[in-house]
């Protein structure tokens, strides 16, 4: 049988998604907080966009969300939960505390429904290309039913094991790109200060053992001022404050998180909120 999905969220990173999912023909409907926005895709996509989360509900085996903060999560839960067939499982794609994950499974077991925290990483790129790689916290066979739908966007799909663990590892995630984010713009603010060639340097570099994905990803647009290509360094900053209460809770070093924090909200301070995280250039160049 094939299965019936939604997909709730349709920003940079849900739109690309819930795309796939039409393509492998497991897309029934789509949601959005601004309904006009899930009417236009809906349109494009030849599915439906419900009125309301209570008439979506009922018409779906599996409903994926990519949302922003943990209150739209519970939020998105609870207006599911009363309304959701017995067995259908909720796999969230958002970037929210493990607490915040185990809240929502709790809700929807009390209704005979499933969730999976599930939490991505690759970028706009990557959810545009269908090459993401997902972690997931949750039961192991209610996994293996909704791995369809993630199989139609990921390239690599890890069960980490209970719920709370995906989230867990995108706090880890979270951290190496803030560090690598703080490495890559320290590093090409001098290699620019210094006069180096960008088209020269950036591929020696990244040949050797400073080659990563942001280098290569984004180092050539961040010397051209371009900041409009990837990941919003507001929400980065906003997934950072989460990272943070799960480090100090396990007593870990903070040091990358908490000079992150600071760095992304003096940008957002500047108006800078909506650039790429590569926008943390401006601050390292000279002044």
């Amino acid at each position: 049988m094939t299965l019936k999905a939604a997909f709730i969220g349709l920003g940079a990173m849900g739109a690309p998604m819930a795309g796939h999912l039409k393509q492998r023909g497991l897309l029934h409907a789509v949601a959005n907080r601004s309904h006009d926005k899930a009417v236009a895709l809906a349109s494009e996509l030849g599915v439906e966009a419900p009125g309301s989360l209570a008439e979506l509900a009922p018409q779906c085996d599996v409903i994926a969300l990519c949302v922003t903060a943990d209150a739209d999560v519970i939020n998105t839960v609870e207006a599911l939960a009363p309304h959701l067939k017995p067995g259908t499982i909720v796999i969230d794609h958002s970037t929210v505390a493990p607490n915040t994950a185990k809240q929502a499974a709790a809700r929807l077991q009390a209704v005979g429904a499933h969730f999976l925290d599930a939490p991505v990483s690759g970028g706009v790129e990557g959810a545009k290309n269908g090459k993401l790689s997902v972690m997931v916290g949750g039961d192991a066979a209610v996994l293996e039913r909704a791995r369809p739908v993630l199989e139609a966007y990921a390239l690599r799909i890890t069960h980490l094991g209970d719920v709370g663990a995906g989230q867990a590892t995108k706090a880890v995630n979270q951290v190496l790109v803030a560090g690598i984010a703080q490495a890559v713009c320290e590093g090409l603010a001098l290699g620019e200060a210094l006069g180096l060639d960008p088209e020269r340097l950036i591929p020696t570099l990244g040949a050797g053992a400073a080659g990563n994905w942001f280098l290569e990803k984004r180092g050539a647009t961040m010397l051209k001022n371009e900041f409009g290509v990837g990941f919003k360094l507001a929400l980065l900053h906003k997934d950072l404050g989460i990272v943070r209460g799960i480090a100090e809770k396990a007593g870990t070093s903070r040091e990358v998180i908490e000079r992150s924090l600071a760095d992304y909200a003096e940008l957002m301070k500047q108006g800078h909120g909506d650039d790429d995280i590569s926008g943390l250039i401006r601050l390292k160049r000279r002044h």
